[in-house]
């Protein structure tokens, strides 16, 4: 059967059909939205044709009001920008619904790095029996975090569901339908929501997706791979942040942790119960009816208690499903078999768990705490950690640290001086949560900004010091700026050599969780040397684990945006080679990532299959293939540390926050009510150090100069030209899958890039020459990669998803423009005394930061 290319399958369902309901959606009566539907695309055409002739946003937005509107004030002007906002924030959703509906259309389910493609590699290859056996020890982990990228309030997320199936069955009354409701309904937040609300938002995608595509996959394995017998393991588990990531986050508290730990309980419970309800519809013969019926009982009262207890034992649960499977085969020719190994199966995945949920803190808490746990000791006068700890030698404090144990309280330390009691309490609900859901419902410790061996050690010991004396907790040291990624081997050895610590290990199986974070090595290294550093860092861990006879697993800290470890993962992991550990795929997923990557069952089940794709490819199918040779790895190297000292240069200039602070949206993310999380880590005077990575990458993507994308490759590639070396970085390009994924995630990042919009800037008296800096490197490092990848244009061997982009970009263009002609306001006003003009430019900036967001799907 012929198939059409996917840039045509793209263009006849998605941006066909967005044309069709978006006029239709134009011309929806809204009585708060008078003509807006009319004018909008006037005012993009403006806008268009503005840019085209080098205007600048106020410009543009003064050329529009005089052809079209008869003198206005400025309060009817701005009444009209704001309703453009509303507008553009909905046709945003009008999109993502569209492209949501058209997924398994424009990508090919059973295509590459699908599992049926996989199946039929491995019996061509004669590799299917290494393909099982790789099965049974590897494990993919997506975990959702909370981190403020995503908007929608639950009544959109629902209306984007609901207009998902009608596209799909081409449902013109109930699309017009929806798109009034769309219309009505409010997406601006009032109020930031808590660290529970953002759990109860996320917790909806376990529940509505991830439950039915994760066991569809392990079905498709166990049947087609397996013929139906056990794979003896999970493949893939999910991790949950919301709610235990504390890090640089004062709202999340103990009884939050808890709450959210029996919400994710209570979810997985009423999904069983669901399914169970189903097959009691079923199983209406003897020797399962009434087993059945007791185990749909006992899963409701579970689902809906108050105190979160459940009668039926997990095990007891498996063991009954386990009989009711055997009087099916026995007595009923296997009838409703498939139905009850599915909600076995899903037993088996999920536990009373649904995911793990990581407890997360900055190593520098972590040494205050320690100072409050010293003073209790001596109030105590017991001494276990000596009032000159401090003082100390590193030997010696390691010494204390993995041979303390006690019993601690929370009630002992005083919660308005310090984060004593905070962190203590949240020890002791770990071992609460692991009592209610299992092990795996929290067993994951995260040190942030972990630097020394007492980074991690120093939990360790907290662990012990709450009468956990042989703690089922994993510590996860997290590694994310370039010197901590460099110092990160030497680290995990004084570990490793450590008796105590190493006889830990041996309880948990001889495995070592080590997360490395994109996001804060990119905001300090630049793009190209943050990722180079997190590759050499993955094989020095994997060669001083290997030799410690440690199977260590690699957790990806992954944004939404190349700069951020997001862009093409699946091809990310297909590349790391034999001498990088990756018998685990573990990553973080957050903000409207999650719904563009995981949103839909479709989405969510192609995208979890290219990612078990990607380690069987790596590991089976490109096995040896993908290591660096010793030419290519010089290269690589001369690249990243020339695109590192430009970077450097970069962020040294005297204008680097200055710029950000007064030129972008910067100081405005705190204020949308997107996420309980603040935007710095403190409130100390903003640096780059406590600034969080996610308004730090967004600020550059809503000026559309996506500045931690590419700043620095374009010098590094030109400088290779310039020496008469350009060959070796060809070479390496063509070498590497690894280097190759970098380079094309690069020219996503500059894709997305549009400098029109803020080419004004250019003649500002204080930002002029900073301006220019950063677009001399856009065009240097644009040019610079098209040379290498041989390319006539930016994502030319991704059509489909570069039309995705320049959709998406046309869509939120008004938007953008209306953005920076109120930043120019607010500059105008900011030392007048009209006040109230300066609130509502302010408040436009805020309002328009939304449907930037979510257009782009991985801004920040």
């Amino acid at each position: 059967m012929h198939r059409e290319p996917k840039l045509e399958r793209f263009n006849e369902n998605v941006l066909s059909k967005y044309q069709i309901y978006n006029s239709l959606f134009l011309t929806l009566p809204f009585d708060d939205i008078k003509k807006t539907g009319s004018l909008l695309p006037l005012f993009q055409e403006v806008c268009e044709e503005g840019f085209k002739q080098k205007k600048n946003p106020s410009e543009i937005v003064e050329a529009f009001f005089d052809k079209y509107l008869d003198k206005p004030s400025e309060k009817e002007m701005n009444e009209l920008l704001f309703r453009f906002i509303q507008y553009i924030e909905r046709q945003v959703v009008l999109f993502d619904a569209i492209e949501d509906a058209a997924f398994p259309i424009v990508n090919n389910m059973d295509g590459i790095g699908t599992l049926r493609n996989m199946k039929e590699e491995s019996e061509s290859q004669n590799q299917t029996e290494g393909i099982k056996e790789f099965l049974k020890r590897f494990k993919v982990r997506p975990t959702l975090t909370a981190h403020p990228t995503q908007f929608y309030p639950g009544a959109v997320l629902g209306i984007i569901t609901d207009l998902d199936k009608a596209i799909q069955e081409n449902d013109l009354v109930k699309i017009k339908q929806l798109l009034s409701q769309l219309g009505k309904t409010p997406f601006f937040k009032k109020e930031k929501p808590t660290p529970y609300d953002e759990a109860v938002s996320l917790i909806w995608y376990f529940e509505n997706v991830f439950y039915q595509s994760v066991s569809k996959i392990y079905n498709y394995i166990q049947q087609n791979l397996f013929d139906g017998e056990s794979v003896g393991n999970e493949i893939i588990e999910l991790g949950f942040w919301p709610g235990g990531d504390r890090d640089g986050n004062p709202f999340v508290t103990t009884n939050i942790t808890l709450q959210v730990a029996k919400r994710l309980k209570s979810t997985i419970l009423f999904c069983y119960y669901q399914d169970a309800r189903k097959l009691k519809r079923r199983l209406t013969f003897e020797g399962v009816r009434d087993t059945i019926e007791e185990i749909e009982k006992e899963l409701y009262d579970g689902a809906v208690s108050e105190s979160g207890d459940i009668k039926i034992s997990l095990e007891d649960l498996k063991s009954k499903l386990r009989s009711i499977r055997e009087v099916l085969i026995d007595e009923h020719q296997s009838l409703f078999l498939d139905d009850v190994d599915d909600l076995l199966n899903k037993v088996n995945l999920f536990g009373y768990h649904l995911a793990t949920l990581d407890i997360r803190q900055d190593s520098g808490v972590h040494e205050e705490v320690l100072s409050e746990i010293i003073n209790v000791c001596e109030k105590r006068d017991d001494n276990l950690i000596p009032s000159n700890y401090k003082e100390l030698s590193n030997e010696e404090q390691i010494d204390i640290l993995t041979k303390v144990k006690g019993n601690l309280s929370a009630d002992e330390f005083e919660e308005e001086n310090g984060m004593g009691k905070a962190t203590i309490s949240s020890i002791h609900a770990m071992k609460e949560i692991q009592q209610k859901n299992g092990e795996k419902g929290a067993n994951r410790y995260i040190i942030s900004h972990s630097e020394v061996p007492q980074s991690i050690l120093e939990p360790f010991a907290f662990l012990r010091l709450c009468g956990w004396d042989q703690p089922t907790v994993d510590i996860i040291p997290l590694f994310e700026t370039v010197p901590d990624l460099k110092a990160s081997p030497d680290v995990m050895k004084t570990l490793y050599s450590n008796p105590v610590y190493r006889e830990h290990l041996e309880r948990r199986g001889n495995k070592q969780t080590i997360m490395l974070g994109f996001s804060d090595g990119t905001k300090d290294g630049g793009y190209l040397m943050a990722n180079w550093s997190i590759y050499k860092a993955k094989q020095e861990l994997t060669e001083i684990s290997r030799e410690y006879d440690i199977k260590v697993t690699f957790f990806d800290g992954r944004g939404g945006p190349p700069a951020r470890g997001g862009g093409k993962t699946h091809q990310f992991y297909a590349s790391l080679g034999s001498a990088i550990e990756n018998e685990e795929i573990q990553l973080t997923v957050q903000g409207q990532t999650i719904s563009s990557n995981f949103g839909t069952k479709d989405s969510c089940q192609y995208n979890l299959e290219q990612l078990i794709s990607a380690g069987v490819s790596n590991e089976i199918f490109n096995h040896g293939k993908n290591n660096l040779s010793e030419e290519d790895r010089a290269t690589m190297v001369g690249l990243a540390e020339s695109s590192y000292n430009t970077y450097m240069d970069f962020k040294a200039h005297p204008r680097f926050i200055p710029y950000l602070e007064k030129m972008s949206t910067l100081k405005y993310y705190s204020k949308t009510n997107i996420g309980s999380r603040p935007s710095k880590r403190n409130n100390k005077e903003l640096n780059l150090d406590n600034l969080r990575a996610i308004p730090f990458v967004g600020s550059w993507s809503q000026l559309k100069q996506n500045v931690p994308g590419f700043f620095g490759v374009g010098k590094a590639l030109k400088k290779y030209e310039e020496n008469g070396e350009f060959d070796k970085v060809k070479q390496l390009y063509n070498n590497s899958i690894f280097f190759k994924t970098l380079l094309e995630n690069s020219m996503m990042s500059l894709t997305k890039s549009f400098f029109e919009l803020t080419s004004y800037m250019k003649e500002d008296e204080e930002f002029g020459e900073f301006w220019q800096l950063i677009h001399d490197e856009y065009i240097r490092s644009k040019e610079m990669l098209l040379k290498v990848t041989g390319y006539k244009d930016l994502m030319e061997n991704e059509p489909a998803m570069r039309a995705s982009i320049q959709a998406r970009e046309r869509i939120v263009l008004p938007l953008l423009t209306i953005q920076q002609h109120a930043l120019r306001m607010v500059q105008k006003l900011q030392n007048g005394e009209d006040s109230a003009r300066l609130e509502e430019f302010e408040k436009m900036v805020t309002r328009s930061l939304y449907g930037n967001i979510n257009a782009s799907r991985n801004s920040a």
